[in-house]
């Protein structure tokens, strides 16, 4: 689910780990990695992006992958480019209006 969620194939992750396509595909089938290529694996998912989520977690739904911002993402944001409604970010209240 990771892999599909950054829009990597499994080749890409494979190079992008440094371990062979085979490792990645055992993986995705169920079966066990050594200790370290899983740890690889993980740390290369996280700083793509990727919270991965263990049976543990509280909230709704149970394990999975969440996709979050990578970690070497500027968190600059132009705000005139994510909003949709330009009206909006115009500040038209009367003076001492709540809100």
């Amino acid at each position: 689910m990771a892999r599909a969620a950054l829009g990597w194939s499994v080749a890409e992750l494979a190079s992008r780990a440094g371990m062979p396509a085979e490792s990645v595909e055992q993986l995705e089938r169920g079966n066990d990695l050594n200790f370290s290529e899983i740890g690889e694996l993980q740390l290369l998912l996280e700083a793509a992006g990727i919270t991965l989520i263990d049976g543990n977690y509280s909230g709704a739904g149970g394990p999975g992958v969440r996709l979050t911002q990578p970690t070497n993402a500027s968190i600059d944001v132009n705000v005139r480019q994510v909003v949709q409604y330009e009206e909006y970010l115009v500040n038209d209240a009367p003076p001492g209006a709540g809100g």
